[in-house]
């Protein structure tokens, strides 16, 4: 999608970036640090089948790689220097606990080892940083992502993460023909503005008429044009299939994956906001007061220059917990 100019704000625990055009959300990335895409590093060569062109490698902080294309001479223990292609997929998460993960990806490099670029360096065009994003912007996209649905007039998109792919599904009560040309805008703009990428499936309701197949086909066709993909066409039980180059997990997969250390991030952002003096009072459920790392918490403290405390709620959602000041 067209980006007229990126916002970038440097949260904690995280890196945030809104892609507007016209003053609106078209895009969105979200970075929580780790072994990402651009990362040039020499790590171990930790496994290699007899006779495969393909291993693995550890990185320093103790992840793993899966590499290709390796030399005849590369064995089990040697150091090679490698470039990350993709980061680490999370795959699934249960009850709230951090997910497995697909390991990142990566290739032989010839170039001087570096960290991956930050989130302001990796950005295509024009970019901002901001102390903060104009009010709302974030909160909608974060909404959308941490619950997986996205409405629009007379229908709904309910998007799942799977390790598979990502599956969105189409739901409302508008006429078949019509409920499905305007899902088909709706989920072309809401892969750009969630980052979802990769394999990608979604299922439209079912019309009996090619003609009204080739119809929505041909809405994709405008709404994905610049957007570099491929896809199948709709076939008679209205599922799409479209697939795009992922170097990083998506917003619903990195929030699917680690429900409370999204929420901890997302308390965080909310009482850096608080702008009535005083104290500062965090009010969370047991789970997300304990994903809050005592750095994060040293880091506000010493960004809003006020003393912290907590107040644990276990009847309180993740997603509710908020930050207030009070009286010292």
């Amino acid at each position: 999608m067209i980006v007229e100019e990126w916002l970038v704000e440097q949260g904690i625990g995280e890196s945030r970036a809104l892609g507007l055009r016209g003053g609106e959300v078209v895009a969105a990335r979200l970075d929580w640090g780790g072994v990402a895409a651009g990362l040039v590093a020499d790590v171990p060569l930790i496994l290699r089948p007899k006779g495969s062109p393909r291993g693995v490698v550890r990185f320093a902080d103790g992840s793993e790689g899966l590499i290709d294309r390796l030399p005849a001479d590369a064995a089990e223990g040697a150091t090679i220097r490698v470039e990350v292609t993709r980061a680490a997929m999370p795959e699934t998460a249960i009850d709230g606990a951090a997910a497995r993960r697909k390991s990142a990806r990566c290739r032989l490099s010839t170039a001087a080892p570096a960290p991956a670029p930050p989130l302001a360096k990796a950005l295509p065009g024009r970019v901002r940083p901001v102390r903060r994003f104009p009010a709302g912007l974030w909160e909608d996209v974060w909404g959308e992502a941490w619950g997986g649905t996205v409405a629009f007039p007379g229908g709904t998109l309910l998007i799942c993460p799977t390790p598979a792919m990502t599956l969105i599904d189409v739901d409302g009560d508008l006429p078949l023909r019509a409920l499905a040309l305007a899902a088909a805008g709706h989920a072309a703009q809401a892969l750009a503005r969630m980052d979802i990428a990769g394999s990608i499936g979604i299922d439209f309701p079912t019309l009996s008429e090619k003609a009204d197949r080739r119809a929505v086909d041909a809405a994709l066709e405008d709404a994905l044009a610049d957007w570099p993909h491929e896809r199948t066409a709709m076939n008679g039980f209205g599922f799409v299939q479209i697939v795009a180059r992922a170097e990083r997990p998506s917003l619903p997969a990195m929030l699917a994956a680690d429900r409370y250390g999204a929420a901890a991030r997302m308390l965080l952002r909310r009482a850096e906001g608080v702008e009535t003096p005083g104290d500062l009072e965090l009010t969370a459920p047991p789970a997300v007061r304990a994903a809050v790392r005592p750095a994060w918490e040293a880091a506000l403290a010493r960004r809003t220059g006020r003393r912290i405390g907590w107040r644990i709620d276990p009847a309180l959602a993740p997603e509710g917990a908020f930050a207030q000041a009070i009286a010292p």
